[in-house]
């Protein structure tokens, strides 16, 4: 488990924060297309849903590998994995928020730079543009066996 005080939490919540609104969207050869980094993305690395926040060393770790992220983009040339799925999203409708079940597809690439390895997750909802969704730490640690493991196998949470 990392170790920071909470001033170290914010310090770096607030400079990830500064660098995610900075990068605004990436170009990624595997899709020859631009990958947009919205605020959906910002919110999923510091929650797990909604109203329900990550852990800070959850966050922490995220967001000390949110330089990589548009980095590992621009390299990527080959994806690792999808995962095709339907999903209730929040749509705004009307002046109401509603949960719509929609077709999402969760692209995985994995690298390592700066001798991390990690995972990007970019997801794209029916139609719309895709857009950053994650970086995680490509090994986590299976809170019950205690053993490695390469994900959750659920992108949505991961």
């Amino acid at each position: 488990m990392i170790q920071f005080t909470e001033e170290q939490f914010n310090n770096l919540k607030s400079k990830s924060e500064e660098l995610y609104k900075s990068i605004n969207e990436v170009y990624c050869p595997f899709f020859k297309e631009k990958i947009v980094f919205n605020a959906k993305g910002l919110e999923h690395l510091k929650f797990k849903s909604k109203n329900h926040a990550r852990l800070h060393n959850d966050q922490y770790i995220r967001l000390k590998l949110l330089h990589l992220a548009p980095k590992i983009l621009k390299l990527s040339n080959t994806l690792q994995n999808f995962s095709e799925r339907k999903v209730f999203e929040l749509n705004r409708s009307n002046h109401r928020n509603e949960k719509i079940l929609v077709d999402v597809i969760y692209y995985e690439f994995i690298a390592v730079l700066e001798e991390i390895r990690v995972r990007i997750i970019i997801k794209k909802v029916g139609t719309a543009p895709k857009y950053f969704w994650s970086i995680i730490p490509y090994w986590k640690i299976d809170k019950i066996t205690g053993k490695r493991k390469m994900y959750s196998g659920n992108p949505e949470e991961d």
